[in-house]
């Protein structure tokens, strides 16, 4: 057997350990489904011949400006920046969400209210229904004697309470989220009185929560 030159050797050692090492990256590399410190980004591509007609559709970086913020972003069909975060100070950036304005929690004479003696709506809103569940808490008050319940598209959501008391409740608003999502979601605040008594009711808190 002819011999081989030494460096051909030393080269065979070399190629060997590199195969071994190349085999255990590849054995312990992170699952496909996690990133580290990495970025991930979703294109769209309308033109499947021409690539500059790519445009981002979602964005996820686990390092932000500075190295040390993670981003976020999902955009829609045309470029519009529908989801994000805030990368300065935690939060949304957007949607920006709507929030209740200022109420008068003083002075009841300006509160919604009524003096019927059968459950009568006095207030009411219409909203988009996106999240399974509502919080909502009101003040309430009362000259005399009356109760307060509150409707959410026709169906009682939470207690029946007597005036004077805050009505804070947690519930759900749909029991089928998929065929409900992106329609109206009517809530009417009802009330009646004993007598020659007004009721009057002030909601102060509204929001959605997801299951």
């Amino acid at each position: 057997m002819a011999l081989l030159p030494e460096d051909i050797i030393d080269r065979l050692i070399q190629m060997e350990r590199r195969i071994q090492a190349l085999s255990t990256a590849v054995n312990t590399r992170p699952p496909l489904n996690e990133i580290v410190n990495g970025s991930f980004t979703v294109k769209r591509q309308p033109n499947l011949d021409d690539p500059n007609t790519a445009v981002t559709v979602a964005q996820f970086i686990t390092s932000g400006p500075g190295g040390s913020k993670p981003v976020l972003r999902i955009n829609d069909a045309y470029g519009h920046e529908i989801l994000s975060d805030d990368i300065l100070t935690g939060g949304l950036a957007r949607p920006w969400l709507p929030m209740l304005p200022p109420q008068d929690s003083v002075n009841q004479a300006n509160w919604p209210y009524t003096s019927a003696t059968a459950w009568t709506t006095f207030a009411t809103s219409t909203n988009v229904i996106w999240q399974p569940r509502l919080r909502l808490r009101m003040l309430t008050k009362v000259v005399g004697t009356g109760q307060i319940r509150v409707m959410v598209n026709g169906v009682q959501f939470g207690p029946t309470v007597t005036t004077t008391s805050v009505f804070d409740f947690t519930g759900a608003v749909t029991t089928d989220m998929q065929a409900d999502f992106g329609k109206d979601l009517t809530v009417e605040i009802q009330g009646y009185v004993t007598g020659t008594s007004t009721v009057y009711a002030q909601p102060v808190r509204m929001h959605g929560l997801q299951s």
